[in-house]
């Protein structure tokens, strides 16, 4: 069908509309400055709706003579009005919203530890997602991937498997990003890392998710560089009803979810419950999947001034993975030579008839909250949350080798590119294979961590478990102190301890594994003996959240990660008509401990350190000021003192601090312009970030010091930036979305470094090395995206929506270590490409009158299969040789390129065409 018949359509429907309407519903919205262009009004249990005018008026036709309108603005409290149309008319007069609480969605938010940006009031760029976008959309993708369509953000699937897909903002990394969920903040302690596959069940928990680029509106001293992730999810006082959600995808993806809420009943409790199951297999090879989520909300409103808010939700899931990147040469070869086989992937095979991945990630990362808040008067508040988080899980990988050769040789590969596990399981047996006979060691077929080329030693699967505990209490007293200033101040205590050590999965026919890295396991005489070993542990997780980990057997590596936070915050926000301003302040201190059982001797002081502490924090401020109705602007400016990670305090996996610690610095500006009408909004940002002494290491190769590295100081990058997203509404049944950004993300200036031995001990001699950094283009994103959708409603109930995005100025990933030669050619630059996704929703009432309703949503994902790198883990050229010899052709001249890219390169290639097929009952 083409445009023309597209708007006959929408122009037949909507006079229907019109001859069947009872009559015209009109009004003004106000909030206590004045008129609200851009609110939205809609007919309750339908979608007929319309936005405000500049001067804040509406009208829209009603299809009853009864019944209520639904109004809403972000960041304010909704009101339901009843109308009862009189020959024809219903004038609902002047309707005041009112923004005393922070709004997302159904949920009004009471506590002042969660900070949700305002629209035309905080001055900070945000783009909101709220849940109805978040059911309808996601479907069977991952959930960093609903804010693809965002200004400055990159996200892609990683390898591909069930939750590894990553996400970037205005090219900073997720380690860099602050998670929040409720105002919790959930980035691991030790790393700043983000693991999505352990927050999976939040896509269905979630009632909105605000990203806010840049400084962000929280006032804990976190470190949001490139921006933060605020997820609000459910709470127990939601409006009484449930629902129950079953999805269907490609590669036997199926998940069910139920959830039920109670409301706030009359006696002040309310409890809500969800409960999901998710299996099935991604669209890479051998990525097996099995995930389960769970919430658990109670409340309880003791009064008007005192309310009690407990949750509990976690995500046990267990996933294969594709972690190794392959080569594009491998691609094509498995591919059929021409084409690429995008799903290809290195790290599993076939044993006894199943799937056998050597990179299993299982996990199981619960997080109970207990929300406490306490209105004191009409001008204090008191808010409260107390939380604590048990995680429990790891990774797997494949250890030791058969004659030299590890799981990933090419020797243990069939013709498909799969491992051969049949012949690892011969091998390891005792069994003739081709690459010979096993020889026993005392008897008996043993498994080391040893590569060495030789007949004795076979190859195991191990998991590194990172397990933690993590408790952490937030109060914040907010204070009125007139009609124009607010006064925030409160404190933020975090402690956590991590444990990392290896076990031992599965011998795959050994009969035992020696381990020589404990140097505690003595005999009589104190000479370090090897542990034999024969228990293994099942790479699935543990549904206990609190399941001992210290009386595993562990092998190759045991120590102890402890960290501790202690955080101070205030905030003055001024708001007197037009104009709204605030000023925030935060510091922190972060201490780091290491405890080693294996590498150190218990009675070496180095087995425990004491804490080393680091003092940190941030001040940043901003003002907003509405010119109108239609037009805003605002600035911010902010300087952040960033602790290192916990490896550069400790570098080197040893206990000795590292020499050269110094905090990140990072300095940032934005400015932005808004414009709202009743039928087009507009957004327009520009910022500029400076991002100093960020901890880089590199390994030192020379033979006088084994085991050492070199440490980088005053490595600098600078972000900068134009941000644009628009959204229309061209009618009633169509609007219009669209967004586009543009960085210049470099690092600015050289950087020198230090050289340490293998205990952390800086020595002299050697080559001191240069990183030629400057100019060099950040990696591993796209700096230039772009998107443009439309939503249109065909018929009453029936909706199809369409999006295409861009990626271009996309980058390899880069170690900046790599840099030490003047002269390279800089960084990577991989071909650009475009996605189309579309989407059908139906929705239809099991009665005229009833809430109930049936919701039938169908997505497509790449719906022209495009075929593109979504990301590369090398930095080679195609004019580059292919080997050291001095005669040897470029990648160029010898053919062996794709798409202009090296095929040497190690990608992970994008998704293909997929598809999602929801059903939906709510009630």
């Amino acid at each position: 069908m083409n445009m023309k018949k597209w708007l006959l359509t929408a122009l037949f429907f909507l006079s229907i509309t019109t001859v069947f309407a009872q009559g015209k519903i009109s009004g003004i919205i106000q909030d206590n400055n004045g008129a609200l262009p851009g609110a939205n009004v809609v007919i309750e249990g339908t979608s007929t709706g319309t936005s405000t005018s500049f001067d804040g008026t509406f009208s829209l036709n009603a299809a009853t003579s009864k019944g209520n309108v639904v109004v809403s603005f972000l960041g304010f409290t909704s009101k339901t009005i009843p109308f009862t149309i009189v020959n024809g008319q219903a004038d609902l007069g002047t309707i005041v919203l009112s923004d005393e609480g922070n709004v997302l969605g159904e949920v009004v938010i009471t506590s002042t530890v969660i900070d949700v940006a305002k629209d035309r009031k905080t001055p900070v760029a945000v783009s909101t997602i709220k849940a109805s976008e978040i059911k309808e959309k996601l479907g069977n993708q991952e959930f960093p991937e609903m804010l693809a369509n965002t200004p400055s953000v990159y996200a892609t699937k990683s390898g591909g498997g069930f939750g590894d897909s990553r996400i970037n903002i205005r090219g900073f990394a997720q380690e860099n990003i602050a998670v929040m969920v409720n105002g919790m903040p959930v980035n691991d302690m030790e790393n700043s890392a983000v693991f999505w596959s352990n927050w999976a069940g939040l896509s269905d928990v979630t009632s909105a998710m605000q990203v806010q680029r840049g400084l962000g509106s929280s006032k804990l001293a976190i470190s949001s560089v490139g921006g933060t992730i605020n997820i609000i999810t459910r709470t127990s006082d939601m409006k009484e009803g449930g629902s129950f959600t079953a999805t269907l995808g490609n590669n036997d993806y199926i998940k069910t979810v139920g959830s039920y809420s109670t409301g706030k009943m009359k006696n002040g409790l309310s409890a809500s419950i969800l409960l999901g199951n998710a299996q099935g297999n991604m669209y890479a090879d051998g990525t097996q999947f099995s995930a389960q989520n769970y919430f658990i909300g109670l409340g309880y409103e003791i009064n008007d001034k005192h309310d009690l808010q407990f949750t509990f939700t976690g995500a046990p899931q267990w996933h294969n993975q594709r972690s190794a990147a392959p080569t594009i040469a491998q691609y094509l070869k498995y591919g059929g030579g021409s084409e690429p086989n995008r799903k290809y992937n290195s790290d599993w095979g076939v044993l006894n008839g199943e799937q056998y991945s050597f990179r299993t990630n299982f996990y199981h990362k619960p997080i109970a909250s207990l929300n406490y808040n306490w209105k004191i008067n009409d001008k204090t508040k008191l808010s409260t949350v107390f939380y604590g988080s048990w995680g429990r899980g790891g990774g797997s990988n494949g250890a030791g080798a058969i004659r030299g050769n590890r799981f990933f040789a090419d020797n243990l590969r069939l013709t498909d590119g799969t491992i051969n596990m049949n012949l690892i399981q011969a091998w390891n047996s005792g069994y003739p294979t081709s690459l010979g006979t096993r020889s026993q060691v005392g008897g008996a077929y043993q498994n080391s961590a040893s590569t060495s080329n030789n007949l004795t030693n076979g190859i195991s699967k191990i998991s590194s478990v990172n397990s933690h505990d993590w408790y952490g209490g937030i109060i914040n007293l907010n204070r009125k102190l007139s009609e124009s200033f607010t006064l925030d101040f409160g404190l933020d205590a975090r402690t956590y301890r991590g444990y990392h050590f290896q076990v031992l999965n599965d011998l795959i026919g050994a009969t035992n594994y020696s381990d020589n890295f404990d140097v505690n396991n003595v005999n009589d005489a104190g000479v370090q003996q090897p542990r034999i070993l024969s228990e293994t542990y099942s790479t699935r997780p543990s549904f206990n959240p609190l399941t001992d980990v210290k009386g595993q057997e562990k092998i190759n590596y045991n120590n102890d990660g402890l960290v501790r936070w202690y955080g101070a915050f205030t905030q003055l926000e001024y708001t007197q008509g037009n104009l709204s301003a605030f000023v925030q302040g935060a510091i922190s201190q972060q201490g780091f401990k290491r405890v080693d059982y294996f590498k150190y001797k218990s009675s070496d002081p180095l087995s425990s350190t004491d804490f080393e502490n680091i003092l940190g924090g941030n001040v940043k401020g901003g003002a907003n000021y509405n010119i109108n109705e239609k037009h805003n602007v605002f600035l911010n400016a902010g300087y952040y003192s960033k602790q290192p990670f916990f490896n550069a305090v400790y570098p080197n996996n040893a206990s000795l601090v590292n020499g050269n610690l110094v905090n990140e610095k990072i300095l940032g500006f934005e400015a932005g312009y808004g414009f709202r009408s009743s039928i087009f909004n507009a957004n327009l940002n520009l910022y500029h970030t400076t991002w100093k002494d960020r901890y880089q290491r590199s390994t030192d190769n020379a033979a006088d010091n084994p085991g050492g590295y070199y440490d980088f100081a005053g490595i600098t990058e600078i972000h900068s930036g134009v941000e644009l997203d628009v959204n229309a509404r061209i009618m009633d049944k169509l609007r219009l979305n669209g967004m586009f950004s543009y960085g210049n993300w470099v690092y600015d200036g050289n950087s020198t470094s230090n050289r340490y031995d293998a205990n952390n001990a800086p020595i002299a001699g050697g080559t001191s090395q240069t990183l030629y950094l400057d100019k060099v283009k950040v990696g591993n994103v796209a700096q230039m995206t772009a998107s443009v959708g439309a939503d249109y409603e065909v018929v009453k109930n029936l909706r199809f929506d369409a999006n295409y995005r861009f990626s271009d100025k996309l980058y390899a990933f880069i170690s900046p270590g790599s840099f030490s030669v003047e002269g390279h050619k800089g960084s990577l630059e991989l071909p650009s490409y475009g996605l189309l996704d579309t989407g059908v929703s139906f929705k239809i009432h099991r009665t005229k009158d009833s809430k109930d309703s049936f919701n039938l949503r169908l997505n497509i994902n790449n719906l022209l299969d495009e075929v593109y790198i979504a990301e590369s883990r090398s930095n080679i050229f195609a004019d580059d040789k292919v080997s050291t010899a001095a005669n040897a052709p470029t990648y160029q001249q010898a053919g062996r390129t794709y798409d202009g890219v090296a095929d040497a390169n190690t990608v992970y290639f994008g998704y293909g065409r997929t598809w999602n097929l929801t059903f939906r009952y709510e009630f």
